[in-house]
């Protein structure tokens, strides 16, 4: 039986259980965030007790499923770990960087949506400037953040400003690293996508949709985490091999690629290199089958 580590517990952990263990792979929980962790002085015998770890709890394991997402207590999981992972650091840190993430696929001639990017602190003429040439309303949105956290739209100069002095306070802080935030085209009405690309193939997709309240509330933004439902849906082959594409261009095997689109544009929004899985019937039927063979073929690679 393969034994497979993941970091994290919550509904991919839970929903992965079950279908994995049928395929001869076991999936473990590794905790790699608030809690102490040893860092060196293994040979005291007083150092897992102080450190708090569980004892083997980093043993025995063939593969890692997605590096933590906190990277500085995932260099020392990784460590202690020992093993491969499926998406490891690299994978993570490319899927994070938004603006990277779309620099590199428009540069592999895939479509996005118009962006720019701006690394605070700059002056208020370089805000303006930057976002000439776009119509508002226009998304503003923080550079590395997930789940839809700190994305807003402008509707004109005042407010895209208020928003920015509202950034402005975060990248305050000395210890934030990524202090850029994205500037990008509103794209109205757009239907929001979610494709699961596992080793290079579509395994199937999920249409993130507000309910009638929400919409006439004025939200938009279709994060399942803020109360969007997602349903299974069956892409065309043009948003497929865009999907397929997108995870080619950065060479991340098990990605999720969120698209946009509207009566006459296909766009890849972001990606996510750490995606949830949702439940099997919202997928293609051999979805853990090739979940499972990726899995093992990553664990051979020590």
């Amino acid at each position: 039986m393969l034994r497979l580590a993941m970091t994290t517990d919550a509904e991919t952990f839970e929903r992965v259980r079950g279908p994995l263990a049928e395929r001869g792979i076991e999936v473990g929980h590794v905790r790699a965030k608030e809690r102490s962790l040893r860092v060196s002085g293994g040979d005291d015998e007083s150092a897992d007790v102080a450190s708090a770890d569980i004892p083997g709890e980093f043993d025995g394991f063939d593969v890692g499923l997605v590096y933590p997402t906190r990277l500085m207590e995932g260099a020392v999981v990784d460590e202690r770990l020992g093993v491969p992972w499926v998406n490891g650091r690299d994978a993570v840190v490319t899927s994070r960087n938004k603006a990277g993430v779309l620099a590199r696929l428009d540069a592999a001639g895939l479509p996005t949506p118009r962006t720019t990017l701006v690394s605070n602190p700059v002056d208020e003429s370089v805000v303006v400037d930057a976002v000439e040439g776009f119509s508002y309303p226009v998304v503003v949105k923080p550079n590395s953040a997930t789940r839809g956290v700190g994305v807003a739209t402008a509707t004109d100069p005042d407010s895209l400003l208020g928003v920015v002095d509202y950034l402005n306070l975060i990248h305050d802080y000395r210890a934030t690293g990524d202090k850029s935030f994205l500037i990008q085209e509103f794209l109205p009405d757009a239907r929001d996508y979610r494709a699961m690309v596992v080793d290079g193939e579509c395994a199937g997709a999920v249409r993130r949709e507000l309910d009638a309240d929400a919409l006439a509330a004025g939200r938009w933004k279709h994060n399942v985490h803020r109360g969007a439902t997602a349903r299974g849906v069956d892409l065309d082959p043009e948003a497929r091999d865009l999907a397929e594409r997108a995870a080619e261009a950065l060479g991340i095997d098990y990605l999720g690629v969120d698209l946009l689109e509207t009566d006459d544009r296909l766009v890849v929004n972001e990606t996510n290199a750490r995606p949830t899985v949702d439940a099997a019937t919202k997928y293609e039927d051999d979805f853990y089958d090739r979940f499972a063979a990726l899995i093992r073929r990553t664990a051979e690679r020590e």
